[in-house]
């Protein structure tokens, strides 16, 4: 797990919900802010990665921003926006294994025509017959 929360800039902003009379007056709301492409704990392969996985959460000046508004507290809002942010990311860098594909063995083949066979004749001798 990568940890960049240094290159991370942050804002404050209202937040809604519980808090009783600090909603409208206390900034607990945090946005996590943080340049894909001016980063310096990445390698080219690994921002452009990132760049196409979350391109749906990355906006046109090329920050990818993360709202968070859970607490009451701006500090562990604060914390959960670096947390989930980061992993975000290590979830963008995973690269899937390509799939192999394979063919059922000719065991398999018998054996589920065996249940379809065994399936029929029940079905079959469940009619009545004069």
């Amino acid at each position: 797990m990568k940890d960049f929360s240094k290159e991370l800039s942050f804002k404050n902003s209202r937040s809604s919900g519980a808090g009783g009379q600090n909603v409208n007056k206390v900034e607990t709301a945090v946005t996590v802010l943080w340049s894909v492409a001016e980063s310096e704990f990445f390698n080219e392969y690994q921002k452009e990665l990132i760049q196409t996985k979350l391109k749906n959460r990355i906006n046109a000046q090329g920050y990818l921003f993360l709202t968070v508004s859970e607490s009451r507290t701006q500090l562990m809002n604060k914390n959960k926006a670096i947390e989930k942010i980061i992993d975000i990311v290590n979830k963008a860098l995973i690269v899937p294994k390509k799939r192999v594909a394979t063919k059922p063995s000719k065991g398999q083949k018998q054996k589920r025509l065996d249940t379809k066979k065994k399936i029929s004749e029940k079905k079959e001798n469940r009619n009545f017959k004069f």
